[in-house]
């Protein structure tokens, strides 16, 4: 056989065996999936685990920084130690206060609301039934919407759909799960050992960059490091304590006005106000529909006048002064992004849609920049 056959019959049995491979991977691919499926499943601990680093680090180096600046060279050589185990002692702590005090009373509440929730239901079809024809509401055919809603029977649906001993049966079996405590507990021992060891993690990152890319390339990578480091920990970070302060201020002001469910609704409206815009508008509109049925339309009306204050006071003063202007983005870009990252990845990507688009931001601003900047060197050397 000589060569050019030789070459031949190679090139036609790698075909044959690319094609069976395809042919395979495609048969196979819900198997793949799967396996793909279980091996996220796998390391979601350790990717759960950076996470709760990440997010404690700026709280690890600070309590670091300052055990380094005592006279006791005991706890300076400890630092990195104590302050790991300071910053897991107060947010155990956090947790205990949750589950202690603020957990009890939105359980009450959650009872309390969805034992009521068909006697809220019949004051609604009452309300409506007895409207003037000539109401606004009458206007919009309320009756027909309010009639079909009487053949399904909503309010006892929901209550059977949400039913409280299941509530809890389910929470007690999902918590009780060998599988979800091994992972909560394999996430808390890694999270603790990158918190120990985050500069040999550092170091040897830099090192591999050194080793696969050229000194230019290594400036950049920090660079953009240091960036997207800034602007995610800075957004996470201001959101979580600007949506606890919000909660806090509103449970306050709804209990002073002794709206029902006050602590419920505040933290309802402090946890969605992490998600920018759309958050505050579909968490204040729950607490007036909410407060109609249970205080009335003019104590609804009140709470809308007092939160919407509120939501100026906390976009216009607290939100910046926590979060300053590291992030430097045009509402229509945040509009933008949370709607896209909500459209694709849900909550989550509501939630990372600013940062992601702040640091997208970020990577053209540069190329731009890049750009114009060789644009006219070029300019030069031609003149």
């Amino acid at each position: 056989m000589n060569k050019k056959d030789w070459k031949k019959w190679l090139f036609w049995f790698s075909f044959a065996v690319a094609s069976i491979v395809v042919y395979k991977t495609i048969d196979s691919v819900s198997s793949i999936i799967s396996g793909i499926g279980n091996f996220f499943g796998l390391i979601m601990p350790f990717f759960m685990a950076l996470l709760v680093a990440y997010i404690l680090y700026m709280p690890c180096k600070t309590i670091e920084n300052v055990v380094k600046k005592t006279k006791f060279n005991f706890l300076k050589k400890r630092s990195r130690g104590l302050s790991v185990l300071i910053v897991y002692f107060i947010t155990a702590l956090i947790i205990f206060i949750i589950i202690n005090f603020i957990i009890p009373t939105v359980k009450t509440s959650i009872i309390d609301l969805v034992e009521n929730l068909p006697n809220y239901y019949n004051s609604a079809i009452e309300y409506v039934d007895n409207l003037d024809e000539d109401s606004m509401l009458a206007k919009l055919n309320i009756h027909e919407y309010i009639n079909n809603l009487k053949e399904i029977n909503i309010g006892k649906e929901i209550v059977n759909w949400i039913n409280m001993d299941n509530i809890n049966s389910y929470i007690k079996g999902i918590v009780g799960a060998a599988n979800i405590v091994f992972n909560i507990f394999v996430t808390i021992v890694v999270s603790v050992y990158i918190l120990l060891e985050r500069s040999d993690i550092r170091n040897f990152l830099e090192n591999l960059s050194k080793a696969i890319f050229d000194k230019k390339a290594n400036m950049t990578i920090a660079r953009y490091y240091r960036k997207t480091n800034s602007i995610f920990f800075n957004f996470i970070a201001s959101q979580v304590i600007d949506a606890i302060i919000v909660g806090i201020i509103t449970s306050i002001a709804m209990s002073i006005m002794r709206i029902k469910y006050a602590v419920l609704l505040g933290l309802l409206i402090g946890l969605f106000n992490i998600i920018p815009y759309f958050g505050a508008i579909i968490a204040v509109a729950i607490s007036l529909v909410i407060t109609v049925f249970t205080g009335g339309f003019m104590q609804a009306i009140w709470l809308g006048i007092v939160v919407i204050i509120l939501q100026q006071i906390d976009a216009n003063i607290i939100n910046p002064k926590i979060l300053g202007n590291s992030l430097n983005l045009s509402p229509i870009l945040v509009i933008f992004a949370v709607t896209v990252g909500g459209t694709y990845f849900g909550v989550l990507g509501m939630f990372l849609g600013v940062p992601i688009a702040a640091f997208i931001k970020l990577i053209l601003g540069d190329f731009i920049d890049y750009k114009n900047k060789k644009g006219f060197l070029d300019k030069v050397q031609a003149k």
